[in-house]
């Protein structure tokens, strides 16, 4: 086990115009799960990549422990890849798959055997070690996957949109396994996903990127609260957060249209001209007409048991094409009716326009 250290870690490819990592900072902590998240083409990952030796470094530095590993081949880094294709050899069986690492490195037969076969009962795939993978389902391959990884027992796995493949429910199963695995085994875990649901339940810290740039890095519960920047905002939260500009007022609300939007008073005070606010579904309040709540036109509602998102349009300036409300799942709005909501000041989030930067403490 490692920490893991990039110190301004470029990547630039050949005939581009602009890198696809500038240089990034950040250190992953011995033993943890650390989960890049971020839209295609952000930059994760090629980050990835650079860790595990697959991609060049043009500038900066990164380090496994105190060993810079800048420069050093790929098998020499002690690390672990798990693929989101699985990568596994058709013609070998289970058992043939996990150990073929351990053959290359001349491992004997003996102590081959015994690794395998505690990989296998940690993994549940005992009784399937003489099949070949096309005789094994989506979620048994990805574990064969991380088996041939566990086997290593590298200092580091690293792991690249590895559920990608799979459908949702065995998706939700095995993202479970894996954190509980990470878990037991307590291995320094660098995991790659574009789904921030699978970033927000796996990871101990999750490392928001844009671009190639990071744009926060913070625990799952800290993201969802105290989001950093309107990126990070919009992309944090299932369904997203509801974004609505407006303009800073003087008495300490903003604007929205003819609604004014009341605002944590640590946001009141950095707050003048335009002002974007952020409110979660599950922080609007239903409210009558004549208690002057935002007017949303009912569109859609998906009813989920225990609760409902209904989804709306707002004829009012500033306000989103769509507006996401969360209401108990026995309440039944009809398509077409008109909802009024409103929020309290300590669940709003606000944030500059301009910069996009958060203004609430």
């Amino acid at each position: 086990m490692a920490t893991v250290s990039f110190e301004k870690a470029q990547r630039w490819y050949p005939g581009a115009d602009e890198p696809a990592v500038p240089g990034i900072d950040l250190e992953i902590k011995d033993g943890e799960f650390m989960v890049l998240v971020g839209p295609s083409g952000c930059g994760k990952s090629t980050t990835l990549r650079m860790l595990a030796g697959l991609e060049e470094v043009n500038d900066g530095r990164i380090l496994i422990g105190d060993r810079d590993v800048t420069k050093v081949p790929p098998k020499d880094r002690d690390i672990a890849m798990v693929f989101q294709n699985y990568a596994l050899y058709p013609h070998m069986s289970v058992e043939e798959n996990m150990a073929f690492s351990l053959k290359m490195a001349k491992v004997p037969t003996a102590e081959r055997k015994e690794r395998v076969a505690k990989a296998a009962e940690i993994l549940q795939l005992t009784e399937f070690l003489q099949r070949k993978p096309k005789a094994l389902s989506g979620g048994q391959r990805q574990r064969v996957a991380m088996g041939r990884a566990i086997v290593r027992n590298p200092q580091v796995f690293c792991m690249d949109e590895p559920l990608s493949n799979l459908d949702a429910k065995m998706r939700v199963a095995t993202r479970t396994d894996i954190a509980r695995l990470q878990q037991d085994l307590g291995v320094t875990t660098v995991y790659v996903t574009h789904d921030q649901v699978e970033a927000m339940t796996m990871g101990d810290r999750v490392a928001v990127m844009k671009l190639g740039v990071l744009q926060q890095v913070d625990t799952p519960l800290r993201l969802y609260d105290k989001p950093a920047n309107l990126f990070v905002a919009g992309f944090i939260g299932s369904p997203q957060m509801n974004l609505l500009e407006g303009v800073a007022a003087e008495d300490g609300t903003v604007k929205v249209g003819g609604y004014a939007v009341p605002v944590d008073p640590t946001a009141e005070r950095k707050m003048s001209g335009k002002v974007t606010v952020g409110v979660r579904p599950e922080n609007w309040r239903l409210v009558t007409a004549e208690e002057g709540g935002l007017p949303v036109k009912v569109t859609v509602v998906e009813e989920l048991g225990a609760d409902s998102f209904v989804y709306g349009t707002c004829d009012v300036e500033g306000v989103p094409s769509n507006v996401i409300v969360r209401i108990a799942g026995r309440h039944h709005p009809q398509k077409g009716e008109t909802l009024y909501v409103t929020t309290d000041p300590q669940h709003v989030h606000a944030f500059d326009t301009e910069t996009g930067e958060r203004l609430s403490d």
